[in-house]
């Protein structure tokens, strides 16, 4: 089965409800709100979101989706054959995202140590690199109320950038010659034996975190607080003219869908302009 974020947006105008605790309840209760956020994100993608038994929704989901992650490694989910999606839940519009011990991705790569082997190994594995998808979703008292998604090649800088940054204070820290290392970690130091007994362990992490996609890019919209929901799609005019014609004429023949051309400063030298495709839909 195949799908893609445009399918996913021309799936999202149809709905009627955003309040999440009324899409999952009765035998589709999931009780954390961030969970369901990522069921409601993953729903939209694989046309199940009317679906009742959540056992029956899963099954659906493996017809379309190639990988489901966990929570302490990126994505949440790989489309077969196709994008990265990483899910955050947000509450102030305007606020930021802790990204934890991932620092944020333009691309997801394969040789990516943070990621998993069995998300290597999706889709035959024979992958390089995967455009990845940012779904940012504000939620206030279970409603969700704005939806970006967001590419990550339009709102994060090449890995080379976070990557020189993280080995530099880690080189710094191991510069420390009166504490014992431990030999190999992914987080910028593990110490071993601090106390006497030699029985105490640090473990130095690095915590990431990004501005929202609506404080970094709300002032292309036509964003109105009064709105029952608003949701966006934020990608390169290359990449919208990769997906299939008929699937663009999906998009550009829906009523509640209004597509702008804009240029956003590029991520990685802020003197160069990117043309992009705004895609709005607002309730």
């Amino acid at each position: 089965m195949e799908t893609n974020i445009l399918k996913a947006f021309n799936n999202l105008t149809k709905i009627e409800s955003f309040k999440l605790t009324e899409i999952y309840s009765g035998k589709n209760r999931i009780n954390n709100v961030g969970n369901a956020l990522e069921y409601f994100i993953r729903d939209i993608f694989c046309s199940s979101i009317d679906t009742i038994s959540i056992d029956v929704k899963d099954k659906i989901h493996s017809d379309y989706l190639s990988y489901l992650g966990n929570q302490n490694n990126p994505p949440d989910f790989i489309v077969r054959n196709g994008d990265a999606v990483e899910v955050k839940k947000i509450g102030e519009l305007v606020g930021s995202i802790a990204l934890n011990s991932s620092y944020p991705k333009s691309k997801l790569h394969n040789d990516d140590v943070r990621i998993l082997q069995s998300c290597r190994e999706c889709d035959g594995g024979n992958w390089i690199e995967k455009d990845i998808i940012y779904a940012v979703g504000s939620v206030s008292k279970s409603k969700l109320k704005t939806l970006w998604f967001v590419y990550g090649n339009c709102y994060a800088a090449d890995r080379e950038v976070y990557e020189k940054t993280f080995k530099c204070i880690s080189k710094k820290v191991h510069e420390i010659d009166h504490l014992e290392f431990t030999v190999k970690t992914n987080e910028i130091a593990g110490v071993r034996k601090i106390d006497p007994l030699g029985i105490t362990y640090l473990r130095v992490r690095g915590m990431w975190g990004i501005d929202t996609p609506h404080k970094v890019f709300g002032s292309l919209t036509e964003f109105n607080r009064q709105s029952n929901f608003s949701a966006y799609i934020l990608m390169l005019d290359k990449k919208y003219y990769s997906f299939s014609k008929k699937d663009r004429i999906i998009i550009e023949s829906n009523s509640s869908i209004k597509i702008k051309s804009v240029e956003i400063k590029s991520p990685n030298n802020p003197a160069n302009y990117l043309k992009a495709k705004l895609i709005c839909f607002i309730k």
